[in-house]
């Protein structure tokens, strides 16, 4: 058996020491922010009473002034992403080549069956999305197939579109839905054909620097001025099969969908304002 020098072993015992002492250091800190963040709360607890109605006023930073169009009611700040004209925004998502779907001399636009869904050229994070949207009077089959779409989040959370008048479903793939996770408060859809109007509030989940989420995403839709969805918190991507998945991302595109079953969903005026 080799044994150590007396240099080898005084090396040893100096790292050993080294080792603990910045471990004692590192306690000493943390306690020292507990300590710090204990005197902090006990300081606002002490404060008085504020006595003038001055105290409690905040007067700046002064919010950005929006204004609203007086004739297609979008705010001023707010990303026209289609309007009844083109489909500039717009990219397919089989091939990121121009849309085929079909616009119409009304100012709306109709999924085009089994060309596929399209995706906006631009990502977004964390936005509020207004588009309307109505289910096609020639579509009259069950279930799943009748005038079936969807919008997609970030390309990964989607709310349903369907036409559920006279036609049952699974009421966590109704219209108004979360797919898969959350069915709407209440079905405020309009009669067959009808215009609907969709206003949502997306939050984006957030992941820390080695892909774990943190923070949930979430959303809270209104239809036709029904609140349906209350600030829902995401269990991860609305899948057709398994469990929601919570891959780290970034920002990502709204995306229509092309169910592919002749659904003859139409949409228009939609347009985004980023939070």
């Amino acid at each position: 058996m080799k044994l150590l020098s007396i240099t080898s072993l005084a090396t040893i015992l100096f790292i050993l020491s080294c080792d603990t002492t910045s471990k004692k250091d590192e306690g000493k800190i943390s306690k020292t922010a507990q300590t710090q963040e204990v005197e902090k709360k006990k300081e606002e607890l002490q404060k008085p009473e504020p006595t003038d109605p001055k105290d409690t006023e905040v007067w700046s930073p002064k919010p950005p002034v929006v204004s609203i169009n007086p004739i297609t009611a979008i705010p001023s700040d707010a990303i026209v992403l289609f309007d009844g004209t083109n489909l500039d925004a717009w990219k397919s998502k089989n091939d990121g080549d121009t849309p085929k779907w079909t616009i119409n001399p009304n100012g709306s636009m109709t999924v085009k069956d089994k060309t596929g869904d399209i995706m906006t050229k631009e990502n977004f994070g964390s936005i509020q999305l207004h588009l309307e949207w109505r289910s096609d009077p020639n579509n009259t089959q069950t279930n799943q197939n009748r005038s079936n779409s969807g919008v997609f989040f970030q390309g990964l959370y989607e709310v349903q579109i369907l036409n559920n008048n006279d036609n049952d479903t699974y009421v966590n793939g109704m219209v108004g839905a979360i797919y898969k996770q959350k069915s709407p408060l209440a079905m405020a859809a309009k009669p067959t054909g009808e215009w609907n109007v969709y206003d949502i509030v997306f939050h984006a989940p957030e992941f820390n620097e080695t892909g774990k989420r943190t923070k949930a995403g979430t959303l809270t839709v209104f239809l036709n001025n029904v609140l349906i969805q209350d600030h829902f918190e995401l269990e991860g991507s609305t899948e057709y099969i398994g469990f929601p998945k919570n891959n780290a991302h970034g920002d990502g595109p709204i995306i229509l969908q092309d169910h592919g079953d002749m659904s003859g969903v139409g949409y228009r005026n939609i347009w985004v304002r980023k939070l």
